[in-house]
């Protein structure tokens, strides 16, 4: 995956400004991008996107619904790569090791994501009393159709599929991988971790997915 990921806001209709709602919404993520949720602000995107702060809440009434736009785009960021990397793996493999491979792959893009785009994983993954789900404007879906919480599942479900994971183990094992791989990147993105194995973030995530792995 390239250092900066491209994010695509949903086509709106057009108004006067041209596409207010598609502007603020681009200035909304380059404001995540450069410092994390806390950054996104709606008078500062209204100013970045060259209108008067007023005519931003015909599109967005408070700065908690820019939030959410731009957490629901970088959640779709974070499945694009997590899409990317299962998009490389090889399709001969064995039932057993393209399952395996599928696990680690979803590991490895959201890896690689939570470290070239710090800013866009620390919005996408905030803590927010709101809710994404069931909001079709607000899609959090790759281009699979899946968010990235489904895209684990997913893998998950091909081990059993497989035989590689017994069934009776498959319940709940999403939160077990998910809260292994997400601790990983905050020590590194926002804690202790980031000067100690920061530059070695992917061979640790690595050693940690075949830990995973094996737990499953």
């Amino acid at each position: 995956m390239t250092a900066r990921s491209t994010i695509t806001p949903p086509v709106r209709s057009t108004y006067r400004h041209g596409d207010l709602h598609r502007a603020l919404l681009e200035a909304g993520i380059e404001l995540a991008r450069q410092g994390g949720p806390e950054a996104v602000v709606l008078r500062e995107a209204t100013r970045r996107a060259g209108v008067a702060p007023n005519a931003a809440y015909r599109h967005f009434a408070s700065r908690e619904a820019l939030l959410q736009a731009v957490r629901a785009a970088s959640l779709q960021a974070v499945a694009a790569a997590m899409e990317a990397e299962l998009a490389t793996l090889p399709r001969k493999l064995s039932p057993a090791d393209f399952a395996r491979a599928s696990v680690r792959a979803v590991g490895t893009g959201y890896l690689r994501f939570a470290l070239a785009e710090t800013g866009l994983f620390r919005t996408a993954f905030a803590a927010s009393d709101k809710l994404l789900q069931g909001t079709p404007e607000l899609s959090t879906a790759g281009a699979s159709g899946l968010n990235p919480f489904e895209l684990l599942g997913a893998a998950l479900d091909k081990l059993v599929e497989a035989g590689v994971m017994p069934a009776k183990r498959r319940p709940g094992a999403e939160f077990l991988a998910w809260s292994a791989v997400h601790g990983l990147a905050m020590l590194v993105v926002d804690g202790p971790l980031r000067n100690v194995i920061g530059p070695q973030m992917q061979q640790v995530g690595q050693r940690l997915l075949d830990m995973v792995e094996k737990g499953l």
